[in-house]
């Protein structure tokens, strides 16, 4: 429903309430009248827009959690929790904070509501005439401290569909050797070297002294992009690890065989649900790229705007889970292309495949790849 709509339905109290907050002049017992001047006053783009942009940052960080959420209601739970993973830094002056004020802020600024039914009263939902609204005020906020430029950069790299190949090209090589795993379950350094030669983009083995857990269930093992490969192949079942060996089952020799290859919306997809659990938001982050980035942008400043959105996880910073475990595995995935620029330094561009796969592209928040977090040495 829209802001109109859920204004008749809301009480005289909550009127009174977003009325006072934007300071309407007009009969308060009348309800009529109130939702007639709450109206004029949210229809007014300077007010609208300065309440936005004045927001604080964990506002901001709230309200995000949001945006990008296409379910029309939520349980007071489910925002206590999105409102709690708004503070990254937790210090004294937590005491006395409490994660309702923040709810019952958004409500009397008219952008919360509670259900109208005897199912939804308990359920709080936003106006989406209003969510397309804050989309666009933020993005105006954002693009204003961007950096762009006119032309295309010297040099990018564009990786579209060379992902989908290498699932292929690692199918067939379980298919056609003999694989043995060590008693962790992962294959011998000897092997990973073979495979990562077949790869269409290079990566090393991973070294002794990283300490890698969290963005994969062979994340430990193996690099990135080839952690992500493997991830897909097994959870798709494609790939089954019994006695010591790793082979391809039945449904992965076809794969392997086929011309066709894997569907990059269903990688794009599975990366997601397995990247949700060490960046909760990282879908409102890749719609924020693919909304920013249609045009050449530094990453700098693209990264200055979202980092602040990212909190950080055990080891990596915001900073390195915006440019390792976003934009780089945006990148593998075909999404975009990075470029380098002697004026303008590292750039980045949403390709069209991307752009039509993001905006395409829905995963339920509760839609994620559970994993045990370890913590070791890879």
């Amino acid at each position: 429903m829209n802001l109109a709509d859920m204004l008749s339905y809301a009480d005289i109290e909550q009127l009174s309430r977003i009325a006072d907050t934007y300071e309407c002049e007009c009969n308060g017992h009348s309800k009529h009248e109130l939702i007639q001047s709450i109206l004029a006053k949210l229809g007014r783009r300077d007010i609208f827009d300065a309440r936005v942009e004045s927001l604080p940052l964990e506002d901001i960080r709230f309200l995000n959690s949001l945006l990008f959420d296409s379910r029309s209601s939520f349980s007071l739970e489910e925002l206590v929790a999105r409102v709690q993973q708004t503070r990254f830094v937790r210090s004294e002056k937590d005491e006395g904070w409490n994660p309702r004020d923040m709810i019952a802020r958004f409500k009397q600024h008219g952008w919360l509501f509670n259900g109208y039914s005897q199912q939804t009263k308990y359920l709080f939902q936003v106006p989406n005439d209003l969510k397309k609204r804050f989309g666009d005020v933020l993005s105006k906020k954002f693009q204003a401290q961007l950096t762009y430029m006119d032309a295309e950069p010297a040099v990018y790299r564009d990786e579209q569909k060379l992902l989908a190949d290498d699932i292929t090209h690692f199918l067939s090589f379980v298919k056609g050797n003999e694989v043995a795993l060590t008693d962790m379950g992962s294959m011998y350094k000897r092997t990973i070297g073979q495979v990562l030669d077949r790869m269409s983009v290079r990566e090393e083995p991973i070294g002794k002294a990283a300490f890698r857990f969290g963005y994969g269930r062979m994340f430990k093992e193996y690099p990135n992009r080839f952690s992500l490969i493997y991830d897909y192949c097994f959870y798709n079942g494609l790939i089954s690890e019994n006695a010591g060996q790793l082979k391809v089952t039945e449904q992965g020799a076809e794969r392997a065989d086929s011309p066709i290859r894997e569907d990059l919306s269903a990688v794009y997809r599975f990366w997601l649900k397995l990247y949700k659990n060490p960046i909760p938001n990282v879908q409102s982050i890749v719609q924020w790229v693919e909304r920013l980035s249609r045009n050449w942008v530094t990453v700098d400043s693209l990264g200055a705007v979202l980092c602040p959105l990212i909190r950080p996880f055990y080891y990596d910073t915001s900073e390195s889970i915006f440019e390792q475990r976003v934009v780089q595995m945006m990148m593998h995935l075909g999404l975009l292309r990075l470029g380098e620029d002697d004026r303008y330094g590292r750039v980045l561009q949403t390709t069209k495949l991307g752009s039509s796969i993001i905006q395409g592209t829905y995963v339920a928040e509760e839609d994620r790849i559970p994993l045990m977090i370890e913590q070791g040495a890879g």
